[in-house]
Order: C-alpha cells, then sequence, then structure tokens
C-alpha cells in the first residue's frame, strides 16, 4: 500500500476504527475480534484508532492485549476527554486519561492523540496546552481534535501543531465541506473520517431502527436516517450506488472508500470499523480501486445531504456537536 502521511506519521491509505468491537452496536465475539486485529496488520494495515471511552477502557485494554506485541508494526491513535462522565477537556483530567491509556494498552507513547470532544465550559487553548505537555515528556507524539468546527481548529493550531483532526465524513455526511477540508489542506493537517461507510448503509448492511437492539447507535445518537421511513427513502438511493460498484468491479463499500480516497488524494485517511475478516480485507483493498473523475461526479449527485433523507444525529446531539457551528455559520 501507498503509505499517506499524519503529521510525522506514515500509515496505510485506509486505518481501522475498532470501536465496533467494544461498543456501539451490540456484542462482539472476542476470539473472532482478536483474530480480525491480526489479520488486519497481516492486509497491510498500519493505522489503528481507539479511544478512552469506547466500551468503558475495553477498547484500549483489547487492543493492548492483542497488539502489544506488534507494536512496531502500526500507528497507534486514542483519545482523551470523553467518558462515561460526560465530557471534560481540564488539563487534569487529559493527564490522567492519557496514563491510563498507556497502560490500558500496554505501550511506551501514543503516536496520534486526540482531543475526543471540545468542553464548551474550557477553553480549548487549556486543553491543547495541557496535551502538548504530553508531548513534551514523550508520552504523545502528535496531536489531533475530533469533531471542531473551523475556528476551534484555528485556536488550537496557534497553542500546538495540530497533525490531525476527526470527523464523520462520507458521501451522506458532508458537513467537513463546509470549510473543515479546505482549512486543513491550507493548514499541512490531515483528514481522519470516521464512520466513512455511512455507519454500515454505505456497505448496504445497515438495518432500519425498528430492526436495531436498544443500545445501537443507529436506533440512539445517529437514530434520524435510520428511522423506518426515513432508511426507506435512504435505501432507494443504493439501487444505482450498488449498479456503480459493479461497474467498478467493487464491492458498495469498497467504492464508498475509494471514492472518499480520490477527492483528498494523500490528504485524507478513512478508519472504517467492522467486525467481519472479509470485509475488512474488502475495506484495506479500496486503495486499489480507480475512479474516473466521471464516476466521482457521479457518486457527488448521488448520495449528499441535498438526497439523503434525515441529519445524521438526534437533534439535542446537533445543537452539541462542535462540528456543527460550521453548518450553520
Amino acid at each position: 500500500m501507498q503509505e499517506r502521511k499524519i503529521g510525522s506519521l506514515s500509515v496505510s491509505p485506509t486505518g481501522f476504527g475498532s470501536m465496533n468491537v467494544s461498543f456501539g452496536y451490540g456484542p462482539a465475539d472476542e476470539e473472532t475480534s482478536e483474530q480480525l486485529l491480526l489479520e488486519a496488520l497481516e492486509a497491510g494495515i498500519t493505522f489503528f484508532d481507539t479511544a478512552h471511552m469506547y466500551g468503558g477502557g475495553h477498547n484500549e485494554k483489547f487492543l493492548g492485549k492483542v497488539l502489544s506485541s506488534h507494536r512496531q508494526k502500526f500507528v497507534l491513535a486514542t483519545k482523551c476527554g470523553l467518558s462515561g462522565d460526560g465530557i471534560s477537556g481540564r488539563p487534569d483530567v487529559i493527564r490522567k486519561q492519557c496514563e491510563t491509556s498507556l497502560k490500558r494498552l500496554k505501550t511506551d507513547v501514543l503516536d496520534l492523540y486526540y482531543l475526543h470532544r471540545l468542553d464548551p465550559d474550557v477553553p480549548i487553548e487549556e486543553s491543547v496546552g495541557a496535551m502538548a505537555t504530553l508531548v513534551k515528556a514523550g508520552m504523545v507524539q502528535e496531536l489531533g481534535l475530533s469533531e471542531v468546527c473551523c475556528a476551534t481548529i484555528e485556536r488550537a493550531q496557534t497553542e500546538h501543531p495540530i497533525a490531525a483532526v476527526q470527523s464523520e465524513y462520507s458521501l451522506w455526511s458532508r458537513t467537513p465541506e463546509n470549510g473543515v477540508l479546505e482549512l486543513c489542506r491550507k493548514l499541512g493537517i490531515t483528514f481522519v473520517p470516521f464512520s466513512p461507510l455511512g455507519r454500515g448503509f454505505l456497505a448496504g448492511s445497515s438495518k432500519s431502527v425498528d430492526e436495531l437492539p436498544d443500545n445501537d447507535l443507529r436506533a440512539t445518537i445517529a437514530r434520524p436516517r435510520f428511522e423506518p421511513d426515513a432508511f426507506a427513502k435512504n435505501q432507494a438511493l443504493l439501487v444505482e450506488f450498488a449498479a456503480i460498484a459493479r461497474d467498478n468491479e467493487c464491492t458498495m463499500a469498497q467504492l464508498a472508500l475509494a471514492w472518499l480516497l480520490t477527492i483528498e488524494d494523500q490528504t485524507l485517511v478513512p478508519i472504517p470499523g467492522t467486525r467481519s475478516i472479509q470485509h475488512m480485507k474488502d475495506n484495506a483493498a479500496s486503495a486499489n480501486v480507480t475512479l474516473t473523475e466521471s464516476t466521482v461526479a457521479a457518486l457527488d449527485a448521488l448520495i449528499n445531504e441535498s438526497t439523503v433523507t434525515g441529519s445524521r444525529y438526534t437533534a439535542d446531539r446537533m445543537l452539541e456537536t462542535d462540528s456543527e457551528r460550521d453548518v450553520s455559520a
């Protein structure tokens, strides 16, 4: 795989979002998940993303257990500032969570450390300043931000260089196009899309809320697009989408990832998550799918914020998400 850069770090074109194996989409089989992580390394994936809050700490512990003996083979990213107790960007919390994450992940250094969510009660300069002290202490290599607006990125950048910005981005979630992508290009920041497959929708594997367990993210904070009526309308978009995938001799998931990799050449690293070993291998191979300009244009027109029914989050979550400020600005 041709590598991409995140600050001083070199990573595979697609990474692995590990949340799914611990949290958000129901229980996972640990034996299968262990094999999944190891085979991801074998498939050439060198960028693994986790967070302090995923599964109440289970995700970091699981990655530490499975991957710590292979630590030199991959770039490790985790996040602070969000836990079961809520959002906190206070310096003391950030340092404590970093120390906890290092122990859980069985590593001496975190390659990329994100602020998971902006704390509205703590200036971003204070939070990033605290994270910068972790860089000086040798506990962290590069800093990142998650779900932030342009103004927050610019303020953070004055405190310490930001290597990566992470937010939801896919054909059906275009919020970063309201300024963040352009700003990241300007500042030399790598953009890392989470949920690049629309929480499984673009892979053709999602179900409406009446078929999902109550603790599934698609039945809670991401509910609007998965309500039965909205879901039926959205599914109609997949007929042509599947046809385009067939024309390009790839899976629907590969098509969605190839779109991302094509439009932001070398400055974007999506982190799809899955519990399926075969899906992981397919996702890793998406970098080998070449799309023509006409195909990219057709995908742009087919699935976008105007053609998709429902917002990406519930109304209350939209109001408290800093990245959404760019939409109304």
